[in-house]
């Protein structure tokens, strides 16, 4: 891929400019930058593009999801063109694959001229309080793209790509970023972003209500809990530094949870900040509305004749079954999941569900569908008129307090401290009206509860799944490889189109094979288009 050579003659060339070709040796001719950061507008408008690009489909939107395929908790809806990715036979070609590594460092490359820009300036003369608030948000969105690119594709055998422009004399010399010796070694840059970020952004407080939704220190916090919970694959030490940051959530900045479970979901602005919000893809709902379009996406195709859905990104029987083990119609259970004669509201009307499009799953996400509910949600601003982006008003978590909870369970266990995990997770279980935990928890406990309270989440059950198979837990260990090495079930119900129709339970229709798992199927593959143009530089990684 090409390096990224900013030019700011033209802000669109910084805001919105393709760096697909961020690894090719291949330079372009020096960057003009002495015309930018001049006013605090500039500053803002440079942040706003690396916003930007995590709202599109290729990222947040819908294709990152497609990774889940390989555990059992979703299937695809309708026929895709990259099975590969559900069966385990990676090849890096994948479009979904290419498009967010591709997207990522296009975003850590625009964050890398921000943070020299504004570091030059900053010897040169105090910087505004915009530009101190847009330094720390370009260090948090370098680490949080650099950190979902590091423990996708690094090892502890070999890093990913990453420089940091500031590192350099003068100006970045366009040289290709190094491959880090190990991932260990991209995290620890990562947890230096993340520092940074917390030096120069408010807290969430300070911002007006109009600012809501930028990179605060919290969510700073919160993302060095997840790196250290991912390091700990590696190195176990790591798991006391978890227990330290999620502490540090509930002291220092008052994180904790939802009142209730349909609040974190809900298209109510007035509960939209809620005590368990942490980084999020915030969307307001309307034409103009931005956010996520995975509310749309996973809605049934044609959405029974009223709106646009796309009837994608389906659960499966497995994650039903593993919900409904606290029960039949549970709270968490029937606000994640709609199955067959399950009530709902859609447009005004109360309708039993059934889903007669495309592949057969038997069951829809329901997390998102509160927007969908009013008579006039589209009049009214709740959904984007337009179904080819169909955007919601609903706060799309990519890190919630309870996930930080659920970190520290887990830390609590690895560290030999099981006792305290109770009041992690009972918190969690009180607030969805479960029964609560009546023992010491173990892993099979912490496996039910993180993968039923985040399910269709972007907090990366795969991976989960993945770095549990390097546990030294053997209990976790197993539970992992069961589910990597398991088919996807669904319902085939006898007349789809009736709420009440008998079915039969079966294997997920699409991709029938499954390669066994591995453990350099940890990671995936860089596209071999990159390590050609890369001249040799980047290494493959093993088993590829």
């Amino acid at each position: 891929m090409k390096k990224l050579y900013l030019s700011v003659l033209a802000v669109s060339a910084l805001l919105f400019g393709s760096c697909s070709d961020f690894l090719d040796v291949q330079p372009e001719g020096s960057a003009i930058t002495n015309a930018y950061f001049t006013n605090d507008q500039q500053a803002i408008d440079a942040i706003d593009g690396l916003y930007k690009p995590l709202h599109k489909e290729t990222v947040f939107g819908r294709d990152l999801f497609w990774e889940q395929g390989a555990a059992c908790d979703i299937v695809w809806g309708r026929t895709r063109n990259f099975n590969s990715l559900a069966t385990l036979s990676y090849t890096g070609d994948e479009e979904p694959l290419r498009n967010s590594f591709d997207t990522f460092y296009q975003v850590m490359s625009r964050a890398n001229w921000i943070i020299k820009q504004l570091l030059d300036k900053e010897t040169r003369t105090e910087l505004s309080d915009v530009e101190k608030r847009s330094l720390g948000e370009a260090y948090f969105m370098r680490g949080m793209t650099h950190f979902l690119v590091a423990y996708r594709y690094g090892t502890d055998k070999q890093g990913v790509p990453f420089v940091r422009y500031e590192d350099f004399e003068g100006e970045y010399d366009n040289s290709i970023p190094p491959q880090q010796p190990t991932v260990m070694d991209n995290y620890r840059l990562i947890i230096e972003d993340m520092d940074s970020a917390i030096e120069y952004l408010p807290k969430f407080e300070e911002y007006t209500e109009d600012e809501r939704g930028r990179a605060h220190q919290a969510a700073a916090v919160a993302y060095k809990a997840k790196v250290y919970a991912y390091w700990a694959t590696w190195d176990e030490s790591q798991w006391n530094n978890v227990i330290t940051m999620v502490g540090l959530l509930e002291t220092e900045y008052g994180r904790d949870l939802a009142q209730t479970f349909d609040e974190l979901f809900s298209s109510d602005f007035a509960d939209y900040w809620n005590a368990e919000y942490i980084w999020s893809i915030p969307s307001t709902g309307g034409v103009n509305g931005g956010g996520s379009d995975f509310p749309g996406v996973v809605l049934e195709n044609k959405g029974w004749g009223v709106y646009n859905g796309w009837g994608q990104i389906k659960p499966t029987l497995d994650i039903y079954e593993e919900m409904a083990k606290d029960g039949a119609g549970n709270d968490r259970l029937v606000r994640s999941i709609l199955e067959y004669n399950q009530e709902f509201q859609f447009f005004g009307e109360t309708m039993r569900f059934a889903s007669s499009s495309d592949l057969e799953a038997g069951f829809q996400v329901n997390k998102y569908m509160d927007p969908f509910k009013y008579a006039n949600a589209i009049a009214d601003g709740y959904v984007n008129p337009n179904g080819d982006w169909p955007t919601a008003r609903v706060n799309f978590p990519l890190i919630r307090f309870a996930e930080m909870l659920l970190f520290r369970a887990e830390a609590y266990i690895m560290t030999n401290q099981p006792e305290l995990a109770l009041s992690d997770l009972n918190r969690i279980r009180e607030r969805s009206n479960l029964t609560l935990l009546d023992h010491t928890p173990t892993m099979t406990d912490l496996y039910h509860e993180r993968r039923c309270e985040l399910a269709f989440e972007f907090t990366d059950h795969l991976f989960d799944l993945k770095r549990w198979h390097r546990s030294s837990n053997s209990e976790i260990k197993a539970l992992a490889e069961k589910e990597l090495n398991s088919r996807p079930r669904v319902r085939n119900y006898e007349d789809r189109t009736s709420p009440t129709s008998a079915f039969t339970i079966g294997y997920y229709a699409d991709y029938p094979n499954k390669e066994p798992y591995q453990d350099y199927m940890m990671v995936f593959p860089y596209s071999p288009e990159q390590v050609t143009k890369s001249n040799g530089l980047l290494k493959q990684n093993e088993g590829y």
